[in-house]
């Protein structure tokens, strides 16, 4: 029990941190391409294609910016910037599904994207499928 919340605990200290990730919406709704500011206004995530789905990567952090807490040692002094931090390349409802890295505790998570407007996406992580946080970023461009 110590271990989930200890885990939930990062899980939301990654998204406050980079509003993980980004967008999608269902295949015929608008498209998900571009910049997004995440909900704590930290970082910015770059929101492209990739395959069928979305990719994002960090195109701007707050903070010192490296990849300090990345499980391979020799990653740890990389900038975060250019890092892909979600790959949302399953259609499922009317998102995606896929993966989100946090670098502030180095893990990796199942993630959710859904385009919830033009200009909102709705990022969720999960641990174990049952314990989510979910952010709202919006489009900077």
């Amino acid at each position: 029990m110590i271990t989930q919340n200890r885990t939930a605990r990062a899980l939301a200290g990654t998204l406050l941190l980079l509003g993980l990730a980004g967008p999608a919406a269902a295949e015929k709704g608008p498209d998900a391409t571009g910049l997004w500011l995440t909900e704590t206004g930290g970082s910015k995530v770059r929101i492209a294609r990739c395959g069928q789905g979305y990719c994002g990567t960090l195109a701007s952090v707050s903070g010192p910016g490296l990849d300090a807490q990345n499980p391979d040692v020799s990653l740890r002094t990389r900038s975060l910037i250019g890092v892909r931090i979600m790959t949302a390349d399953r259609a499922k409802g009317d998102g995606y599904e896929g993966s989100l890295y946090n670098p502030k505790d180095g893990k990796t998570y199942a993630g959710s994207l859904v385009l919830k407007g033009p200009d909102v996406v709705e990022v969720q992580g999960c641990v174990l499928s049952v314990l989510c946080k979910s952010q709202t970023w919006k489009r900077v461009n």
